[in-house]
């Protein structure tokens, strides 16, 4: 089905201008570190907060969707990015400058990003069910997949831009002030642009399973269990890659900065590769998409511990981020397409729950291993990989997932179009 352009474009924009700003803090995140003279592991620690409330606040905004509308929620998401952008700049700046003592600045900016974590992921769940409510059956896994490549689009313009916005006085914390700007203008034309109402919504029915109780759901627990192990590996990745390359390189970390950039623009560069041009080019649906994205990712990790060195590290993760590509759009829409139209809304907050766990612990971890052995991590992550990829064989909801030879739509409660799949984004 075809999505009209405007509604699109604005679903489009608030997923970019999150993914660009989160991406742009987490380039110069290892930097502001080093410069206050912490622990590798306590800046990771940074976003396990954020991680935390964000996986307990999931199911809440996808309830609140229901109730609320799918734009209200997501302008609630989206004033949640612009404070806690603006709030870790402030922090960190008075710490840069010495206004404040480098612990008593990580407090704040670990506060000022649970503030994304309570209030940040109501925005993309919203956008998800929104999504949802407007696309058949047979359009929605091309629908997810353009909305998933926002965030890749995100991971190449937040590492390219932070390097200009590195100015006098704020220095490292300048990016967090310009992406509040930008989420700000967004945020403006969501409200003035964006309809609502528009569609009938499908709340939850009484009796049906919601919140943690899907996660029990055999539809779509593997759907989940796959996406954690995914996630997981490439939050592990996100979280060491800036240390991987300011120790390849030797550098300090301002200096290696651009050198960050040029690693994360390698990875966003290849996500947008696989969900701009191979998925729609090769017509590839959840079954596929999971099978590659876990097999990818997996080779990645390999190639970082098998090729040293700042080229190693930025082809390992270049590889890595096709792999996440494929698999992101793989287990979401696939999740989707599991269930009725009244639990598209809760679908939807699981599947962003598993970003908060995804770096509740991961990173830390990941971090702690790369203190240890620089190869501890890639190490780690093949093992969770790998899990990921025999779940896709042996998982009987993955293997019946829809795929590039299915003739017909999935059998099943969900097989049936609702109101909604008769409706175009509008």
């Amino acid at each position: 089905m075809k999505l009209k352009s405007e509604a699109f474009g604005l679903l489009f924009a608030v997923t970019l201008t999150a993914g660009a700003g989160n991406m742009a803090l987490q380039s110069v995140l290892p930097a502001i570190g080093r410069e206050f003279g912490l622990a590798d592991t306590l800046v990771a620690f940074a976003f396990a907060l954020s991680a935390l409330l964000w996986t307990v606040a999931s199911p809440y905004w996808a309830r609140l969707s229901d109730r609320w509308g799918r734009k209200r929620v997501m302008m609630i998401g989206l004033t949640g990015f612009i404070i806690s952008m603006l709030g870790f700049g402030i922090a960190a700046t008075l710490g840069l400058v010495h206004w404040l003592s480098a612990p008593v600045a990580f407090v704040l900016m670990a506060v000022a990003r649970a503030v994304y974590g309570l209030l940040g992921s109501a925005a993309p769940i919203a956008a998800q069910a929104y999504v949802a409510d407007r696309t058949s059956r047979r359009a929605r896994t091309r629908a997810m997949s353009m909305l998933a490549s926002a965030q890749g689009l995100g991971t190449v313009i937040g590492p390219a831009l932070a390097p200009f916005f590195v100015l006098p006085f704020v220095g490292l914390a300048g990016p967090m002030y310009a992406f509040a700007f930008m989420g700000l203008v967004v945020l403006v034309l969501l409200w003035k642009r964006l309809p609502s109402g528009d569609v009938v919504r499908h709340p939850v029915r009484p009796g049906d399973p919601t919140g943690k109780g899907l996660w029990k759901d055999p539809r779509v627990r593997d759907f989940l269990i796959y996406g954690l192990l995914v996630t997981g590996a490439q939050a592990v990745n996100i979280a060491v890659l800036g240390f991987h390359v300011i120790d390849e390189m030797g550098l300090p970390g301002r200096e290696a900065q651009s050198f960050i950039g040029v690693a994360m623009l390698s990875g966003a560069a290849a996500t947008l590769m696989v969900q701009w041009g191979l998925i729609p080019m090769l017509k590839m649906q959840p079954r596929e998409l999971m099978r590659w994205g876990a097999a990818m990712a997996l080779v990645g990790n390999l190639m970082s511990i098998a090729a040293p060195g700042f080229f190693g590290v930025v082809v390992g993760y270049a590889v890595v981020s096709m792999g996440a590509g494929f698999a992101r759009p793989g287990f979401t829409a696939g999740s989707s397409l599991a269930v009725g139209p009244h639990e598209q809304g809760s679908i939807a907050g699981l599947v962003m729950s598993l970003a908060g766990l995804s770096f509740l612990a991961p990173p830390v971890i990941g971090v702690a291993l790369y203190e240890l052995a620089e190869a501890g991590p890639f190490i780690g992550n093949a093992l969770l990989l790998a899990a990921a990829l025999i779940l896709c064989f042996v998982s009987t909801p993955l293997k019946a997932a829809p795929s590039g030879r299915s003739r017909r739509p999935v059998e099943g409660p969900a097989s049936q179009p609702g109101p909604e799949g008769k409706q175009n984004l509008s």
